[in-house]
C-alpha cells in the first residue's frame, strides 16, 4: 500500500491511502471527484487515459489572487448579481474527451450552470453562481481534473495566445529526425561499399531507429490519439488510415533491422510525418488568417445612435464606438459595449449572454454589459470601452441559437467522409491479400503505400477553407453570415419570402402626411419621445419627419409587437399604431400604410405613408423569379397592391394583413410541403418567422438589429446584391464538389500505382501533403474569384 498511486491523479499516496471501491486515492479531493464521476455515470472518463486528473504540483495557494475583486472584474466578461461568466484559456484541450469533460463541469460543481468549449481557441466559457461558488473554485476544479487554465492579466485583453506552439515543436522534431535519417540513409541509397562496411551498417540502422522514436511517439501522436478516440467511439475517422500507415511502416522497419532483413523505411516514415505536419501547419496558418479576417475586418453591418456634445443624434457603425461616447439605446436594441447608464429606465434582457431570459432593472449610474437587450423604451449610456468585435461574434454564433435549424441537417462533408475511410481500408486489405499470393515481397509496400497515398484531406479541408474564405469575403461586402452551415443551407433554398415595410421599402426616402385633430405641445413631445424609443421602420421614419421637441424620460413605455406603442408622461397617455390598437372609429381598409394616434383614449388622427421602394427591387425580383418561388408577406393592408403588381414579376405571391404569428405559420406550412425557405425581414416583428425559416436574413439600415433569430445581417445598401450572394453560396458548394472530383482523380491515379506495387512509400509520403496544399490553394483561389465577381 505504501507504493499505491492515486487512481484519479496518479500521484504517490504515501502513508495516507484513502480506499474507496477497491481503488486508492491520495486525498479526499481526488476521492470526491471520483465519487461525483461515479454518481453521474461519468467514470468512462478514466478509460480515455491513465490518471487523467493529474494535478499540477504546488497548486495550493497559487490562485489566492482570484479572491480579489479587482482581478475578478478583469477576468469576468459578465457579472450581474450572483451570475458571473468567465472565459478561461486551457492549453491542454486536445481531443474530444477534453471537450466532453469540460462541458460536464456542472456535474462536478453544482454552482456551475453551463460550460462551453471553443476547441479552436482552446477556451472554456463558464457560467456560475457566485453565491455558491467563485472563480477561484472553478479554476481549482479545472486544475484538479487536469485542465489547469493559463491566466495572464497582461495578455488577457489582447487575446493573443499561440495555439500553434505544440504543432511547431512537433514539426521541429520531425524535421530534425527526417534530415538526419535521410543523411544516414545515403550510403545505402548509393551503395558506397568502401564506406558502408559491415561493422557500421547495424549502427547506422539503429541510429535511424532511435531517431524515429520521437517522431512516431511525439510528432505523430495526434494522429494516433484521434484514431484511437474515433475507434473507441466506433467511428472510422480520417486519421485511422494515417495512424495505420505510420504503425505499419514503423513495425515493419523495426522487424527488418532486428532480423537484418534490410534497412527498413525509416526515411519514408520520417518523411511522411514531416510532410503531413508541414501540410497541417500550412492549413492551420491559412485558416487562422481567414478567422482573423472574419473576426476583425468583416464587421457587422449594424449601426448605433451616438449623441454628440451638441445633443445631435447620428448613426455610426458599432466598431466606431470609442470610450466616453454617449450612446442612445432604443427599445429591443442590443447594448454593444460595456457602459454606465446615464438616463432612462433600463430593463435589460441578458439572455444573449446568460441563456436566461429574465430581465434586470437598472438605475442611473449602474453598469451595463455588452450583449444585453434594452426592453423598456429608450436609455442613454456612456461607453466604457470600444467594441470588441470577437465578443459580439461569439454571442451571435452561440450554439444555443443554432440547434433548432441544424437538427436533421447533414452537411456535405459528413455525407461523404463517413464512407471514405471504409473504402480505403477495404482497398488496402484486398490489394495486400492479392500481393501475398502473387509476390509477397511487395505486399507490405502495397499496403503502406495505399494507406498513405489515399488522401482524405480534400474531404477534411475543402468545406472549412471554402466556407471560411467566403465568410470573410461576404463580411467585407457587408453581408455578415453567422457560420458555415448557413452558407450550405442558403445554397439549398427554393422559396424566398420578403417582408415589405423596412425590407423592400426604404425608411430614409419615405414620407408621411398627418390627417386629424391638432395635437397639443405636450402630446407632440410624448409622441416624438415615444417614436424615439422604437426601432420599427415606420417609427424611425416618423421620428425623422416630425419637428424636434424636448427630450424627456417617459413614465412608461411598452411596444406591442405587430400592434403599436403605448407610452405615458405626466397626464398624457398615448397610443401609436394600428387602427384597432388605438381605437380608431374608422377601421375600413385604407389604400395606404397608416399609423394612427390616440391620446388619453381619444382618437386624434393618422399619419399616411407614401412608400419609397429600394433601388434595384424590380431587377432583383426578376433575377430571383427564374430560380425561386417569391412571396411578399406583409403586416400592412393592401394599399400598395397595385404598385407592387407593376413593380414585381407576375408570379410573385402578395399576401397582406399578416400578424407575426401568421407569418410563422405560413412558413411552417410551406416547409411541411417541402419548401426550403429564405426569409428576409427587419428583425423586429419578423423574429418568429426568421427563426422558423431555413435561413433568416435581416436588413440593416441605421438600426441595431442584432438578433439570435437571424442567420445573417445584410446592409441595406447591398440589398440589390442579394441574388449574387445566394449564387455565390451555390457556387461554393460547386467548388467543394470540384475539389472532391480532383481528389477522386488524384486518389484513383495514386491508388493505381500503389496497388500495382509501382509506388514507394516515401514518394506517397511526399505526394499526400502536396495534395492537401493543392486543395487549400484551389479552394482559396476559387472563392477569391467568387469575391471578385461580387465586387
Amino acid at each position: 500500500m505504501e507504493n499505491a498511486t492515486c487512481f484519479h491523479c496518479g500521484d504517490n499516496c504515501g502513508n495516507h491511502v484513502i480506499s474507496f471501491q477497491e481503488k486508492s486515492f491520495c486525498c479526499n479531493g481526488c476521492k470526491t471527484v471520483f465519487e461525483i464521476f461515479n454518481e453521474n455515470d461519468l467514470t468512462c472518463y478514466y478509460d480515455l487515459q491513465n490518471s487523467p486528473g493529474a494535478t499540477p504540483k504546488e497548486i495550493e495557494g497559487k490562485y489566492d489572487f482570484l479572491s480579489q475583486e479587482n482581478i475578478i472584474e478583469k477576468l469576468t466578461e459578465f457579472k450581474d448579481g450572483a451570475l458571473e461568466i468567465a472565459t478561461l484559456y486551457i492549453p491542454h484541450i486536445h481531443c474530444s474527451s477534453c471537450i466532453w469533460i469540460l462541458e460536464n463541469l456542472n456535474k462536478l460543481n453544482p454552482g456551475i450552470s453551463d460550460s462551453q468549449v471553443n476547441f479552436g481557441k482552446k477556451t472554456v466559457r463558464v457560467t456560475y453562481n457566485s453565491e455558491t461558488t467563485n472563480l477561484k473554485s472553478v479554476v481549482l476544479l479545472l486544475s484538479a481534473i487536469g485542465y489547469e487554465p493559463y491566466i495572464s492579466l497582461e495578455d488577457f485583453n489582447s487575446g493573443k495566445k499561440d495555439v500553434n506552439r505544440s504543432l511547431i515543436y512537433k514539426l521541429g522534431v520531425a524535421a530534425f529526425g527526417f534530415g538526419n535519417i535521410m543523411f544516414l540513409s545515403f550510403p545505402e541509397y548509393f551503395e558506397v561499399n568502401e564506406f558502408w562496411l559491415e561493422q557500421y551498417k547495424p549502427l547506422f540502422r539503429w541510429l535511424m531507429f532511435a531517431m524515429s522514436l520521437p517522431i512516431v511517439f511525439y510528432s505523430a501522436q495526434d494522429y494516433f490519439i484521434s484514431a484511437y478516440k474515433g475507434l473507441k467511439a466506433k467511428i472510422l475517422n480520417i486519421d485511422v488510415p494515417i495512424a495505420l500507415g505510420v504503425s505499419v511502416l514503423f513495425i515493419r522497419s523495426t522487424i527488418e533491422i532486428m532480423f537484418d532483413l534490410g534497412s527498413g523505411f525509416f526515411d519514408s516514415l520520417a518523411g511522411l510525418i514531416f510532410f503531413l505536419l508541414t501540410g497541417k501547419f500550412f492549413q492551420q496558418k491559412t485558416y487562422n488568417f481567414l478567422s482573423f479576417e472574419r473576426d476583425y475586418k468583416s464587421y457587422f453591418p449594424i449601426a448605433i445612435t451616438k449623441i454628440d456634445k451638441s445633443g445631435n443624434e447620428n448613426s455610426i457603425q458599432v466598431y466606431d464606438i470609442e470610450k466616453g461616447d454617449r450612446l442612445l439605446i432604443r427599445n429591443e436594441e442590443l447594448i454593444p459595449v460595456d457602459g454606465i447608464l446615464i438616463n432612462g429606465k433600463a430593463k435589460i434582457d441578458y439572455s444573449f449572454v446568460t441563456g436566461e431570459s429574465q430581465t434586470v432593472s437598472k438605475q442611473s449610474g449602474d453598469k451595463l454589459f455588452a450583449g444585453g437587450k434594452q426592453t423598456n423604451g429608450v436609455i442613454e449610456m456612456e461607453a466604457l470601452k470600444s467594441v470588441e468585435q470577437s465578443y459580439l461574434t461569439q454571442l451571435w454564433s452561440n450554439d444555443v441559437f443554432n440547434k433548432n435549424k441544424e437538427d436533421g441537417f447533414t452537411n456535405i462533408t459528413n455525407t461523404i467522409s463517413k464512407h471514405f475511410t471504409i473504402a480505403i481500408l477495404a482497398v488496402a486489405f484486398i490489394a495486400t491479400t492479392f500481393w501475398l499470393f502473387v509476390d509477397s515481397s511487395k505486399a507490405m509496400n502495397v499496403f503502406t503505400a495505399v494507406l498513405i497515398i489515399a488522401c482524405p484531406c480534400a474531404i477534411a479541408l475543402s468545406a472549412p477553407f471554402t466556407f471560411g474564405n467566403l465568410l470573410r469575403i461576404f463580411g467585407k461586402q457587408k453581408f455578415y453570415v453567422k457560420n458555415a452551415t448557413v452558407i450550405e443551407q442558403l445554397a439549398e433554398i427554393n422559396t424566398v419570402i420578403f417582408d415589405k415595410t423596412g425590407t423592400i421599402t426604404s425608411n430614409k426616402d419615405s414620407n408621411a402626411e398627418y390627417d386629424g385633430d391638432l395635437l397639443s405641445d405636450s402630446e407632440n413631445i410624448v409622441l416624438k419621445n415615444s417614436l424615439r424609443g422604437s426601432n420599427h421602420p415606420l417609427s424611425r421614419t416618423l421620428y425623422t419627419i416630425l419637428e424636434e421637441h424636448n427630450i424627456i424620460t417617459l413614465d412608461t413605455f411598452e411596444e406591442h409587437i405587430g400592434k403599436g406603442i403605448e407610452a405615458k408622461h405626466d397626464a398624457v397617455n398615448m397610443k401609436i399604431g394600428s387602427a384597432t390598437f388605438v381605437g380608431s372609429p374608422n377601421t375600413s381598409t385604407l389604400l395606404n400604410t397608416t399609423v394612427h394616434v390616440s391620446s388619453n383614449n381619444v382618437y386624434k388622427g393618422k399619419f399616411t405613408f407614401y412608400n419609397s421602394y429600394r433601388k434595384g427591387v424590380s431587377k432583383l425580383f426578376n433575377q430571383l423569379k427564374k430560380h425561386f418561388d417569391l412571396v411578399i408577406l406583409s403586416g400592412d393592408n393592401e394599399g400598395e397592391l397595385e404598385n407592387l403588381k407593376k413593380l414585381l414579376p407576375a408570379k410573385t405571391k402578395l399576401i397582406f394583413n399578416q400578424k407575426p404569428e401568421d407569418k410563422l405559420e405560413f412558413i411552417k406550412y410551406h416547409q411541411s410541403e417541402g419548401a426550403k425557405v429564405l426569409m428576409i425581414g427587419d428583425g423586429l416583428n419578423d423574429a418568429g418567422a426568421l427563426a422558423q425559416s431555413n435561413v433568416g436574413i435581416v436588413i440593416s439600415e441605421d438600426v441595431n438589429v442584432f438578433s439570435p433569430a437571424c442567420d445573417a445581417i445584410l446592409d441595406a445598401s447591398k440589398f440589390k446584391q442579394l441574388y449574387q450572394f445566394i449564387s455565390a453560396s451555390k457556387s461554393a458548394i460547386k467548388i467543394i464538389k470540384w475539389s472532391f472530383v480532383l481528389s477522386f482523380f488524384y486518389n484513383v491515379i495514386g491508388l493505381y500505382f500503389a496497388t500495382t506495387g509501382q509506388l514507394e512509400p516515401v514518394i506517397a509520403a511526399i505526394l499526400m501533403p502536396l495534395s492537401s496544399i493543392s486543395i487549400v490553394i484551389f479552394t482559396t483561389i476559387a472563392t477569391n474569384l467568387l469575391g471578385k465577381r461580387l465586387e
